[in-house]
């Protein structure tokens, strides 16, 4: 382990832009972490941790450390006769983790299989898709306290997830790193969720009536190839904003205008795809210099070129949302954390 200077974080970020860190440190254990934190003197460097590098936009240099955390190593402990804890350690790459628990026949990560990213950064984000988030699933992670380099294990309540949110993005965000996560699965009695987005069709498709775990993830990962650019091909970062939510009384008011506005109704409230909006409003296949929104699913922004800068991308996405707002009162939040 060594701290590097003047590093290009190029190949740490899915967009491929080519930025640098001052300092640089990767490492393999919770001792190494720690021991690189106390020589950074941590307290007076801005600190930055890398996973998979799939859900960030790098607008300018980072002016501090960045720690690739490389911690992997996967484990089991059967709770009864139908559930299992899977923990994983924060570098093990998330499909391949989720590929791990299904040919084992563990249930309840087969909706977010082929979900670019690291297991450390999943509760960050409460990653979700086809109807399934991390809450749904999670146990406990371990997380280092920066304050006090103590290791401390937090449960779902104390996470405090929420939409594509938790704890992480909020009050804790910089006091904690996650080292490693707990997930609650089946072994036998699995759950299977087919009603959300096209996995219904796509099974038929496959000919597939009674489907099983692996059937579902087969077709989350067909859906996902069909809509979604490869990151190792074209940089993006997948989603780059949430789904907004609105007021029954706002939607309702939207659909006098846009009888075919979809929306997830939720109580007084409604989920509108981001991506349906974004394509309203003209964007989808729209490309201005080296920054384009996917042809295929409008709710992705792609580094084009591959020559695109951070604040290329970053005022690519100011405008999708100053024409959504525009176009729907609706303003859109990034999903995507800008440095």
């Amino acid at each position: 382990m060594s701290i590097q200077e003047n590093v290009s974080l190029k190949s740490f970020n899915t967009f491929g832009v080519d930025v640098s860190a001052r300092y640089f440190a990767e490492v393999n254990s919770v001792e190494e972490l720690i021991e690189t934190l106390k020589l950074s003197n941590a307290k007076t460097l801005p600190l930055l941790f890398l996973g998979g590098g799939s859900n960030i936009l790098f607008t300018k240099d980072f002016e501090g450390l960045a720690i690739r955390l490389n911690l992997k190593g996967i484990s089991e402990e059967i709770i009864d006769d139908n559930q299992i804890l899977v923990t994983a350690k924060a570098g093990e790459n998330w499909h391949q983790f989720v590929m791990f628990c299904l040919e084992k026949n563990y249930g309840g990560l087969e909706n977010l299989s082929l979900i670019p990213g690291n297991v450390g950064t999943s509760p960050m984000q409460n990653i979700g898709a086809y109807g399934t988030e991390i809450k749904d699933v999670f146990g406990s992670c371990k997380v280092l306290n920066l304050d006090n380099f103590e290791i401390e294990t937090l449960n779902s309540d104390q996470c405090k997830f929420g939409y594509r949110d938790s704890i992480f993005k909020q009050e804790g965000k910089g006091q904690y790193v996650i080292l490693e996560v707990t997930f609650i699965l089946t072994r036998h009695n699995h759950k299977i969720d087919v009603e959300y987005g096209a996995i219904q069709s796509e099974l038929e498709k496959l000919g597939i009536i009674n489907p099983t775990i692996q059937d579902v993830s087969k077709a989350v990962i067909n859906i996902r190839q069909s809509k979604l650019p490869d990151p190792k091909v074209i940089g993006n970062a997948g989603s780059f904003f949430k789904n907004p939510t609105i007021s029954l009384s706002q939607f309702e008011a939207l659909k006098q205008q846009f009888e075919n506005i979809p929306g997830y109704p939720n109580g007084d409230f409604v989920k509108v795809p981001a991506g349906w909006l974004i394509e309203q409003a003209g964007w989808k296949g729209k490309q201005i210099g080296n920054v384009a929104s996917n042809q295929l699913q409008a709710l992705v922004i792609i580094n084009a070129t591959g020559n695109a800068t951070g604040k290329e991308i970053f005022d690519f996405s100011t405008m999708i949302i100053d024409s959504v707002k525009e176009k729907f009162g609706i303003e859109l939040e990034r999903e995507v954390n800008i440095i």
